[in-house]
């Protein structure tokens, strides 16, 4: 496995792109209300990229091994949908939670971050679910460091979520990120302490833990992107991307409007 260690040339770049791709999902977020659809979603961001940050929405035709090229430029899942949500003409209800990702490509390099949105009052259920999930991906986030495994990462993820009655998907997982939208390693959000490969700095990655309410297995839709729950029950999902410092991370997707880290 060839995992690329960036040049602080690279690294800054990716601060431009990752602090792009965050500032995407601060525009958006007073649209996202009951009544708006999806792809009236997907306009307002794919416009704002191109036409007002000059940037390239990285998913809009992204075919990776020959797959059928996605045709949006954000992904929107809904409630049971795990990832991939492709955005069409349904509108958003209340009550519903909706992950909106967003890969945003600035001088040849990705940034690449998503966030639950919460559409009037959902249930306690479901916002426990959404709060559970940011709390894992900064369990996960904070294991960061040289020296650290990638398994430390899942670890902490899957030994923070399971407990409380909730599962981990394990068919989809965090990837490395630079100059490609998709590159070594795979973070998994589950494992062991101390396997996989150990962090050097300079490395960047996602990690983008989506946990299910119910149980972890998966089913895909016929449009060959969008991913559901196989029992129906509410997923959520919340992405950074994370550069390897010196002395442990950086979260390269921030921005005014981000959500800031929960106490340790």
């Amino acid at each position: 496995m060839s995992v690329s260690i960036k040049t602080p040339q690279e690294i800054e770049k990716m601060r431009i792109a990752g602090r792009l791709t965050s500032e995407v999902l601060d525009y958006i977020t007073p649209f996202v209300k009951a009544s708006i659809t999806t792809n009236e979603l997907d306009k307002l961001c794919h416009d704002y990229i191109v036409n007002v940050q000059r940037g390239i929405p990285a998913p809009l035709n992204y075919a990776p091994g020959g797959h059928t090229p996605y045709p949006k430029s954000i992904c929107t899942s809904i409630n049971h949908q795990i990832c991939h949500g492709v955005p069409g003409d349904k509108a958003l209800k209340n009550g519903d939670i909706v992950n909106i990702d967003v890969t945003v490509i600035k001088g040849g390099y990705h940034g690449d971050s998503s966030r639950m949105y919460l559409v009037g009052e959902p249930s306690i259920q479901a916002r426990r679910l959404c709060e559970t999930t940011w709390l894992a991906l900064w369990r996960g986030i904070r294991m960061v460091k040289p020296g650290a495994y990638l398994g430390d990462i899942g670890y902490a993820i899957q030994s923070f979520v399971e407990p409380l009655g909730y599962s981990v998907v394990r068919e989809f997982c965090g990837h490395g990120i630079g100059s490609r939208f998709h590159e070594e390693p795979q973070v998994l959000h589950y494992g062991r302490p101390r396997t996989g490969i150990k962090l050097e700095a300079g490395m960047t990655f996602t990690i983008e833990p989506m946990i299910n309410a119910g149980k972890k297995d998966i089913k895909q839709l016929g449009d060959g992107w969008t991913v559901v729950t196989k029992d129906h029950s509410l997923s959520a999902q919340y992405e950074h991307t994370i550069l390897v410092t010196d002395t442990g991370y950086e979260v390269l997707t921030v921005s005014d409007g981000c959500p800031p880290p929960p106490s340790p």
